[in-house]
């Protein structure tokens, strides 16, 4: 009976006692966790700069009072050429098939001197696209946080400067005949990539590459001068062009927009 009793006792003491002596025992150090990393946004405004390698061709024949008098032909030109940009990035919250989208808004110039040939029967001359400018939209997703790839289009303008017409003869020399510098009108389509530079010490940078087609509407460009004492009255070069390049640029993005 007594120890029926003592047992009653112990358990009863440990009951009121455990938990006091359990609060008096230290408390084991929080473990650290490192904050999650904030989402980068796309969201925001940049400049940027660089250059790239182009190429023409032309599609073009000779016409007087708007009648054609030579078949078709074809030329073009290559070069290098600088380029600056300006635009502004959106990219929505909401993902397209878990894919972050983007959409956004720039302008762009381009010069250089892409230097090709312009020719008809008996005459030949160099022509130069010198500056090329761009206004268009962007859509793209992003294939990882810091690489987007997107397609873009809008409408554009490239300057050809004047031509001055030799004989296409060996050893020809000038025939007085001159192509004048004409501004061309047209559309454009491309793509590309654009990739963080995080790893930089200067925040805000990133490369990148595109491809661009414009195709330009045919003009009827004026030949002016004259040959063999006659001038060229109502004479015209009906030319239509289209161009290609690709360009790689240096972006700063300063995101003044961002969220």
């Amino acid at each position: 009976m007594k120890s029926k009793v003592l047992a009653a006792v112990t358990l009863a003491t440990i009951a009121v006692c455990g938990p006091a002596m359990a609060a008096d025992l230290p408390t084991p150090p929080p473990v650290y966790k490192s904050p999650q990393p904030a989402g980068y946004s796309w969201t925001g405004c940049y400049v940027g700069g660089g250059a790239g390698y182009g190429w023409w061709t032309q599609d073009s024949f000779v016409q007087v009072a708007g009648a054609p008098i030579t078949a078709s032909t074809t030329n073009g030109g290559k070069g290098w050429f600088g380029q600056g940009q300006g635009g502004c990035d959106y990219q929505f919250t909401a993902p397209f098939f878990n894919i972050p989208l983007l959409v956004g808004a720039f302008g762009d110039y381009e010069g250089g001197s892409i230097r090709g040939t312009s020719s008809f029967p008996g005459f030949v001359g160099t022509e130069t696209e010198s500056a090329a400018w761009a206004a268009g939209a962007r859509i793209g997703a992003l294939i990882a946080p810091r690489i987007l790839t997107y397609f873009d289009g809008g409408w554009t303008q490239a300057h050809f400067d004047s031509v001055g017409y030799n004989l296409a003869i060996a050893g020809g020399g000038p025939t007085g005949l001159s192509l004048a510098a004409q501004t061309y009108n047209g559309w454009f389509l491309g793509g590309g990539f654009e990739y963080a530079l995080d790893w930089l010490p200067i925040s805000g940078l990133f490369l990148k590459t595109e491809y661009r087609y414009s195709q330009f509407g045919a003009a009827n460009v004026p030949i002016t001068g004259a040959i063999a004492g006659f001038p060229a009255v109502g004479v015209t070069l009906n030319s239509q062009k289209a161009t290609e390049m690709i360009s790689t640029e240096l972006v700063w993005r300063f995101n003044w927009f961002a969220r």
